[in-house]
C-alpha cells in the first residue's frame, strides 16, 4: 500500500476518525484506523465498538491498492502538524510491520497492527431509511443535547429519543432529553419516509460525533438509516453508524405539565443577561436564583451567605398574583441560549410545580425545569 494525498485532505479525514477512537482501550486494535486504498481512494475507517466511521477522500490516482492499520491519535498529531498545503506519502512496510509517513524533509515511521484484527464494520440491514436537511437534524440536536443525563445509572437518559408523534394534527420527527431536573423537546417536519421509525435512543457520544459532521455539512442533506438496534448517518462522503441504547425511554408527556396557568413575557436578552449577573453571586454548590414575579416586573436575586447578595429587576409582562420561585441559573441559561426569539415566554402554576419555557415565536421547541428550594 502507498499513497500520496493533500495534507488538508487528511487532516480532516483524521480528525473525524480519530474522535471516535477512544485514547484509553483495553483492546489495542481499536487504538488504530483503517486505511484502504483501491482506485485512487481512500478509505478511513474508525471504531470503538459502538460507533464506527467510514469516510472517503480523493488520494493520487496513482496510488498502490492495500490496506493497514496506524495508531489514530499519532497519525492525526503528526499530519496536524505538517505545514499547510503539503504532499503526504503513505507506505506500508510489510517486513518491518511499520508504516512509513513522508511529508518534505519529514520522515515518521509508526507501528502497524494486522488489518484482519481490525473489526468490521459491516452493516446489519436497516429497514427504515429516509433524507432531511442537516440543519433541520443541526437544530434539533441543538436545542435538545443540553439536557442528556450524565447519570451512567439511568443509561437509558444517555441519549436524544428520536421518534415521531403528532403534534395538533400534523406528523413531525421529535427530539426529547432529559436529565430529570429540566426536559428539552424539539420537532422538525416528519420527512418522506420516516413514518415506520421506531422510538430510537442515540447515545450522547454520537450525539457529539454528529454535530460535528453536521456543522461541515452545510446545506447538505443527511441520509438517516434505521433500525431497532442501530442508525446510520450518510453525508458529504462519511458515514457513522452506532449502536443505540438499548432501554425504554421513559413517558415524558407526563413531566409536561398541562395545568398551568400563569404566564410571563419577557425579553430573552434582558432575562439572560440578569440571571447571569444575579447569578455570580450564587452559591458554587446550587447555583440558586429566585424569581419573583409582579405586576409588569420580574425580580432576579441571589443570596450566599458567604459572598453576599444580589438582585435586579427587568420589566415583564405579567398581571398574575405574586410569586416566588427558585431555579438552577445554569439550567435557566441553558434554555435561554436555545430560545432564538426576542421573547421568552415562561408560564408557571406555583412554586413546586414544573416551568414550561418557551420561544414565543417558534412553537417547534418546548422546554420545562423543575424548581428548587432557595
Amino acid at each position: 500500500m502507498r499513497l500520496m494525498i493533500d495534507r488538508n485532505v487528511l487532516l480532516r479525514t483524521l480528525s473525524h476518525a480519530q474522535s471516535v477512537v477512544e485514547r484509553r482501550n483495553t483492546i489495542p486494535i481499536l487504538a488504530n484506523v483503517k486505511l484502504d486504498v483501491a482506485d485512487g481512494k481512500l478509505s478511513l475507517s474508525a471504531t470503538d465498538m459502538e460507533i464506527g466511521l467510514l469516510e472517503a477522500a480523493d488520494a493520487d490516482p496513482a496510488s498502490q491498492p492495500g490496506s493497514a492499520t496506524a495508531p489514530a491519535h499519532t497519525l492525526h498529531d503528526i499530519v496536524r502538524k505538517l505545514p499547510d498545503g503539503a504532499q503526504v506519502e503513505l507506505a506500508l512496510d510489510a517486513e518491518a510491520e511499520r508504516m512509513i509517513v513522508r511529508a518534505g524533509r519529514s520522515t515518521f515511521q509508526l507501528a502497524v497492527l494486522p488489518t484482519a484484527d481490525f473489526p468490521s464494520l459491516a452493516d446489519s440491514e436497516m429497514p427504515i431509511g429516509f433524507k432531511m436537511a442537516a440543519r433541520d437534524l443541526r437544530t434539533l440536536i441543538d436545542r435538545t443535547r443540553f439536557a442528556i443525563s450524565t447519570e451512567e445509572t439511568r443509561y437509558y437518559l444517555n441519549g436524544i429519543y428520536f421518534h415521531t408523534a403528532d403534534h395538533e394534527g400534523v406528523k413531525v420527527l421529535r427530539a426529547v432529553a432529559t436529565d430529570g431536573h429540566r426536559l428539552a423537546r424539539a420537532e422538525a417536519p416528519l420527512p418522506d419516509g420516516a413514518a415506520g421509525m421506531p422510538g430510537v435512543i442515540v447515545p450522547r457520544k454520537t450525539v457529539g460525533e454528529l454535530r460535528k459532521l453536521l456543522e461541515e455539512a452545510g446545506d447538505a442533506y443527511v441520509e438517516v438509516s434505521v433500525s431497532e438496534t442501530k442508525i446510520r448517518f450518510a453525508m458529504n462522503g462519511v458515514v457513522l453508524t452506532s449502536k443505540l441504547i438499548d432501554g425504554a425511554f421513559p413517558d415524558y408527556e407526563r413531566v409536561i405539565p398541562a395545568g398551568n396557568d400563569k404566564s410571563v413575557q419577557i425579553d430573552r436578552q434582558a432575562f439572560k443577561d440578569a440571571v447571569d449577573r444575579v447569578s455570580t453571586i450564587a452559591t458554587e454548590k446550587s447555583r440558586a436564583v429566585k424569581l419573583a414575579l409582579q405586576q409588569g416586573a420580574i425580580v432576579v436575586s441571589a443570596n450566599n451567605a458567604e459572598a453576599g447578595a444580589a438582585s435586579e429587576e427587568i420589566e415583564a409582562d405579567y398581571d398574575a398574583e405574586s410569586m416566588e420561585i427558585g431555579f438552577n441559573s445554569r439550567y435557566l441559561l441553558d434554555i435561554a441560549n436555545q430560545i432564538e426569539g426576542d421573547i421568552a415566554e415562561l408560564v408557571f402554576a406555583d412554586p413546586a410545580a414544573p416551568t414550561i419555557l418557551r420561544d414565543k415565536a417558534d412553537a417547534s421547541a418546548l422546554y420545562v425545569l423543575m424548581p428548587m428550594r432557595v
